[in-house]
């Protein structure tokens, strides 16, 4: 079959609520994927970070065959033989204390939502439904009915409601707003280490050290949502050790299994999952064994291949090349990490999409995120030389 009629059977059949390239893969292997009609690509969006560790990591494949053929789902009315030893990698991985594991980025913002609330009235004192969160303006954590009821993008919000009460939003990258704006009945502050959908926005220097300073001294649980800047992706295993803090509750997926299998946890500690009780929360696939096995391979690799270092030279080299491009439609490059965007003029015609479409058609996929910003996250796989490859095309897409 060509390009076109896998499309026109996916139109005629599936919800339109994506807008993807015209790009119909069916193969990956390290940095790069394959269309049905054979063509060749770089990826450089590594499925929004899933795919850290590269397509078809050798030894993440090998690990989910294996726990297949011996156990893959028993829910969590039973034990099984893989999750304490994942709970217990994770916690020596990141310094934390206790593990929930989900399956999707968007549940662990739903549970870390609900465990900041109990403890908010079990714990600090707040007066029964009154407890309130503070977040982001441009925030992106999932698309779940209570997240996108704080969330400031229109298209995510429009004739959703009505949504749930119990949220604050403020500027990202201002302390001072977050200082004013916390109350009596302020349980926690949600963020991004670095905004990726809003399209790879950096917080000022010491931001985190601020407002980790701030949850301490008013008695607000810090979340830190990495589950797109954790596991690598900005040159350090999580987005937080560049500022050298904790956060209370660190919320981690997508490359958790390395794009193999829907795998995502929140990390704390006693104080706030303590608190969890037996059919307080749960879901029949979190921690299943399968699960499991994938996720501590993915996090194995991740250091036994040096990926973490090699996004942070990789993606310092990446970054420098990328600034060097002399394009009127530029208006500004910024990244960390492999996590780099360029931004574009307002006005440029076509937008990011032209450029990504001009992109696609010399072998570089990647994707624009609202209308002028263009995201550039490879696998940590990739190498100078890769990048060296990439540049050719990217400069000669930007000098037309």
């Amino acid at each position: 079959m060509k390009t076109q009629e896998y499309i026109d059977i996916e139109d005629k059949f599936g919800a339109r609520n994506y807008k993807p390239l015209d790009v119909v893969l069916c193969r990956g292997e390290g940095i790069w994927v394959w269309d049905v009609e054979g063509n060749k690509y770089l990826d450089c969006l590594s499925a929004y970070s899933a795919v850290n560790q590269g397509h078809a990591h050798p030894k993440i494949k090998q690990a989910m065959l294996d726990q297949a053929e011996q156990l893959t789902l028993t829910s969590r009315a039973f034990r099984n033989d893989q999750l304490p030893f994942l709970y217990r990698e994770l916690c020596h991985l990141t310094r934390s204390h206790k593990v929930l594991p989900m399956n999707s980025g968007a549940e662990a913002v739903e549970t870390a939502i609900k465990s900041v609330r109990k403890w908010g009235y079990e714990s600090k004192g707040v007066k029964a439904d009154q407890a309130e969160i503070i977040v982001c303006n441009d925030n992106f954590h999932g698309r779940t009915l209570a997240i996108i009821g704080f969330s400031t993008d229109d298209n995510a919000r429009k004739n959703f409601g009505p949504f749930a009460p119990g949220f604050k939003i403020i500027p990202f990258g201002d302390a001072k707003a977050l200082e004013d704006a916390i109350t009596p009945n302020t349980v926690a502050f949600m963020v991004e280490p670095i905004q990726g959908e809003a399209g790879v926005i950096i917080p000022p220097d010491g931001y985190l050290k601020q407002v980790r300073d701030i949850c301490t001294r008013n008695n607000v649980i810090l979340i830190l949502d990495e589950i797109q800047t954790g596991l690598g992706r900005t040159g350090k295993m999580l987005a937080e050790e560049h500022e050298g803090i904790e956060a209370d509750l660190t919320l981690i997926g997508k490359a958790l299994s390395g794009g193999f299998y829907p795998v995502s946890a929140v990390l704390s500690n006693e104080a706030v999952l303590g608190l969890l009780q037996p059919g307080q929360h749960g879901s029949t696939f979190g921690g299943n064994p399968l699960a499991c096995a994938v996720a501590r391979q993915a996090l194995k690799v991740l250091v036994e291949e040096n990926m973490v270092e090699n996004a942070a030279e990789t993606g310092a080299y990446f970054l420098g090349q990328l600034k060097q491009i002399k394009s009127p439609a530029i208006k500004e490059v910024r990244g960390r990490g492999l996590m780099i965007a360029i931004e574009l003029v307002e006005g440029t015609p076509g937008g990011a999409r032209a450029i990504c479409e001009k992109l696609m058609t010399m072998g570089i996929l990647c994707k624009e995120t609202h209308t002028y910003t263009i995201r550039f996250a490879p696998p940590l796989v990739i190498t100078k030389k890769d990048i060296d490859w990439a540049m050719d095309k990217i400069k000669t897409a930007f000098s037309v």
